[in-house]
């Protein structure tokens, strides 16, 4: 945690992406990590993991768990431009990073049933993926904006594919849910979530159970 706050200005995102988000509630940027970057990422992911016990708050099981939060590239990455005007553009005002780290869904674990991170929360969720994803690894499939009726419905839902470097951006109120790695291949990545500074006090409340460790005293100026 920081007294001491400082301000980022942020850019504007551009108008086709903004009417995408609008409408489908995500974002999926292509490559958005600079490829220089993706295998410090992934070194800072393994060094990450410890065991249960590192965790303040029980995990859940069928999962690989990574602090990660101290980490330069990281943090860097947080900060993309591609991902902070996302970010911006649904918050519409400042906001700060509130949280980031490593998960990877384990050889047959990591279903998750379709769910809301925060039902009715004003917040940015992001996943930056460290490795290739599919139906096959545990990617996460989504129930986009203009097909959600309010209720979870798998026969609506989209398992996104892609490639290391790319970054899913969506609204913390967006149905999603990652599905069951059947291959064991890896599939790394960064989970991290941006709030509206209005709720830095409550958040800074919580660092400890969260296990946050970041100076989070950036605050981003759309």
């Amino acid at each position: 945690m920081s007294t001491a706050l400082t301000s980022t200005k942020v850019g504007s995102l551009a108008a086709d992406q903004a009417a995408l988000f609008d409408h489908d509630g995500y974002l999926l940027l292509r490559g958005a990590v600079p490829e220089a970057w993706r295998d410090l990422l992934r070194a800072a992911f393994d060094a990450g993991v410890g065991t249960g016990e590192q965790w303040t708050a029980p995990k859940a099981p069928g999962w690989r768990y990574a602090q990660i939060d101290l980490d330069p590239t990281v943090r860097k990455t947080c900060r993309l431009p591609a991902l902070l005007t996302v970010a911006a553009h649904m918050l519409e005002g400042p906001f700060f990073l509130a949280q980031v780290e490593g998960r990877e869904p384990l050889e047959g674990g990591g279903h998750q049933p379709l769910h809301r991170d925060g039902a009715g929360l004003r917040a940015v969720a992001a996943m930056v993926f460290l490795d290739d994803y599919g139906p096959a690894n545990g990617a996460t499939r989504v129930l986009p904006r203009r097909l959600d009726t309010g209720e979870p419905d798998e026969t609506l839902s989209l398992t996104l594919a892609g490639e290391a470097g790319d970054i899913l951006v969506f609204d913390a109120d967006l149905l999603h849910g990652a599905t069951r790695n059947v291959s064991g291949a890896r599939r790394r990545s960064l989970l991290l979530n941006f709030l509206p500074e209005g709720d830095r006090t409550a958040q800074d409340a919580s660092r400890a159970i969260r296990d946050v460790r970041m100076d989070n005293g950036e605050v981003f100026i759309p």
